[in-house]
């Protein structure tokens, strides 16, 4: 066998391996009974098995898989840049060179809200200078912290706490 044999097989084992591991074993009635009554196991909230993840009914061109109050504190946040490419169904928002008031430089962002959570990981902000110039991290954090508590207020106000 060549080297190249022996990797495949070896990879296709491995990959079997995991999707074995799977797979379900013996479980007791009642605590499954139990489990599947509990208000956060409802069918319509778990979707862990691999048949709910590719099984899914809903047309993905209808559903809206953003944050409205991450989305509208971002746009809130950066009213000051001219927006140029919104696409709620992939929660990308792009502006153009814009200054903050009370500023001196040029900025742009790139935001994406990856997920319907309001959740810090659920966001993604890339800000570039004018001219290609790198932006300091600290800039930001200190952006990426503004929109959060802005969202975080966005919510309380709608009193979804």
């Amino acid at each position: 066998m060549t080297p190249a044999r022996i990797a495949r097989l070896t990879m296709a084992t491995m990959l079997m391996a995991g999707l074995a591991a799977c797979g379900g074993g013996a479980r007791n009635a009642s605590t499954t009974e139990a489990a599947l009554n509990e208000p956060d196991m409802r069918p319509a909230l778990r979707g862990t098995r691999i048949q709910d993840v590719f099984g899914r009914s809903e047309d993905i061109n209808s559903t809206i898989g953003v944050n409205k109050y991450l989305w509208n504190a971002s746009l809130e946040v950066l009213n000051f840049l001219p927006v140029q490419t919104v696409d709620p169904f992939t929660g990308v928002i792009q502006t153009g060179f814009g200054t903050p008031p009370g500023g001196g430089r040029a900025y742009r962002a790139t935001i994406q809200i990856s997920d319907p959570a309001l959740d810090a990981r659920s966001l993604r902000l890339s800000l570039q200078g004018q001219g290609g110039a790198a932006v300091e991290p600290g800039t930001v954090r200190a952006v990426e912290d503004a929109i959060l508590t802005r969202a975080r207020q966005l919510r309380l106000r709608d009193g979804r706490l």
